[in-house]
């Protein structure tokens, strides 16, 4: 291994503390995972009042003011560390002004986005910044992920290069979703000490007359990743790239998939204490038989021998391409199937779920929630899970599906393309059913193959067993960012030589995932 690595993880959610999206998985995570390889990994959250009460075992680590901030009164923060995190130091930057609210993001109120969104995460960026000059914690890569992140590296460049703690440091930007920008009024540039004439048509903040974070961390950081190879190649796109296809293609050179893991841990079909009884790849069918029945149960549905059960778990919203159901809803509830549906989301997405559940409900029960526990029991009892979405950076459902031996049934874009194989003909190979064009006659035909393979009791007992010897842990993604630091710190340490190779290697491991 390479002499150990300090990154600085810096991101707006991370589990167990704060939990809106997949971000808050990785955040949680993948610095772990770097410290069990040996590195010494540093995390940075704000302190939402939803950060859960056991959690709040601070130390105070100092207090501070935000430079820059245009002398708002909210300026002032204090740094607190987790007690007891031991590999992994966790901090919380602590502004009761800026995060001490109901949601993480939005208004439960108004299910609006706070009218601060950009000058809190630029308060939480600056905060940080000035948290690494005065801890010296001896960091050499910042990791900044998604939008609210996003002028860390253009700040750091400007206000911070030159102070000892950070003269060396890299900067990394994960992208986790490009849909979500961060575009902000004009103005914001002031609170952030970056003068307006930087703000000008085609300029690394600018975009159609609006700054943007998450451009202006693409242009401006030392590497760039996204959380799958298949997406980092699709969003270089216009169908994809979300308006900053330009950018990203300049910096190809510069952008590297790496595919999200999962926890294995939590994530285990053999030690679940969620489900109903445990069960293994040597032999899954009776397990997941005993966890089916439980499931169908819990959900008010009679248990049918022999009539495979289709699990949906997810947000119900366009991105997850549940709008392609409508025009083949009566067709898919006349195959020989049940379903399971849990999720929230689009009230009229909610709605029309409501009614398909009201209108067969000797088939299909649909829960309007959020429940852990039945997410757990639905992959262990589901036969297949349903994932049609119109884009996924990575997703993780469904590698907890392979990992249960429960098999996807995807639309193959960005991560499910990576991560699920199509059953051939003779289902001696492939891990999963799945459909390409976004047509709902395309997403009927691929969960008709996979209700027809079904029934073909051997072959689908193997495609079980297969699915589930796949390792989709951290262990290998982690190794891959082992790797990508080492780029960043080599080029930071001018021996850029020395770095083409390693990025290379990860520009060809990518390739062959996407």
């Amino acid at each position: 291994m390479s002499a150990p690595v300090r990154p600085a993880f810096i991101a707006a959610e991370a589990v167990p503390w704060a939990k809106a999206g997949g971000l808050a998985d990785v955040a949680g995570a993948l610095p772990r995972a770097l410290a069990a390889h040996g590195h010494q990994p540093s995390l940075f959250l704000p302190l939402y009042a939803a950060v859960d009460a056991p959690a709040r075992a601070l130390d105070p680590v100092l207090e501070a003011r935000v430079p820059f901030f245009g002398g708002r009164p909210a300026a002032s923060f204090r740094l607190l560390r987790l007690a007891g995190g031991g590999d992994l130091r966790v901090y919380f930057v602590d502004a009761p002004g800026y995060f001490d609210r109901p949601g993480l993001y939005t208004d439960p109120e108004t299910g609006l986005a706070y009218d601060d969104d950009g000058e809190r995460f630029l308060f939480f960026s600056l905060a940080v910044l000035e948290s690494l000059d005065r801890l010296d914690i001896g960091v050499d890569i910042v990791h900044c992920n998604d939008y609210h992140t996003g002028m860390i590296p253009a700040l750091l460049e400007r206000f911070w290069r030159h102070r000892p703690a950070l003269e060396g440091c890299a900067t990394i930007y994960s992208i986790h979703n490009l849909a979500y920008q961060g575009l902000y009024e004009p103005g914001i540039l002031d609170l952030a000490g970056i003068s307006r004439a930087e703000f000008r048509p085609g300029s690394p903040f600018e975009y159609w007359g609006r700054v943007n974070f998450m451009k202006a961390g693409i242009h401006h950081a030392d590497l760039v990743t996204t959380v799958s190879p298949r997406y980092a190649r699709e969003i270089t796109d216009p169908e994809l790239g979300c308006g900053l296809e330009g950018v990203l293609r300049q910096r190809g050179g510069d952008l590297v998939g790496i595919l999200n893991g999962i926890d294995p841990e939590v994530w285990s079909p053999e030690h679940d204490p969620l489900i109903e009884v445990g069960y293994d790849a040597r032999d899954p069918d009776s397990g997941k038989e005993v966890n089916k029945i439980a499931l169908l149960a819990r959900a008010g549905l009679e248990y049918r021998p022999g009539l495979p059960l289709v699990g949906i778990i997810s947000r119900l919203v366009g991105q997850k391409g549940f709008d392609l159901l409508p025009p083949v809803m009566e067709r898919i509830m006349s195959l020989p199937l049940q379903m399971v549906v849990l999720g929230t989301g689009e009230k009229e997405m909610e709605a029309a779920f409501a009614e398909y559940a009201e209108r067969w409900p000797a088939r299909l029960a649909v829960f309007l929630t959020f429940d852990n526990a039945l997410a757990h029991q639905i992959e262990a009892g589901a036969d297949f899970f349903l994932m049609p979405s119109r884009y996924e950076p990575c997703g993780l459902n469904q590698m907890y599906s392979l990992r249960y031996g429960t098999i996807p049934v995807v639309r193959y874009t960005g991560g499910l393309a990576d991560t699920v194989t199509e059953v051939d003909a003779e289902g001696a190979r492939g891990t999963g059913f799945g459909f390409t064009d976004y047509e709902p006659e395309a997403l009927l035909a691929a969960l008709g193959r996979a209700i027809a393979f079904f029934g073909r009791r051997d072959a689908f007992s193997a495609l079980r067993r297969r699915a589930m010897a796949l390792d989709f842990s951290w262990d290998a993604s982690a190794a891959a960012y082992e790797k990508l630091y080492q780029v960043a710190r080599l080029r930071r340490q001018g021996r850029p030589e020395q770095a083409r190779p390693l990025l290379e290697e990860l520009h060809l491991a990518a390739a062959r995932g996407a």
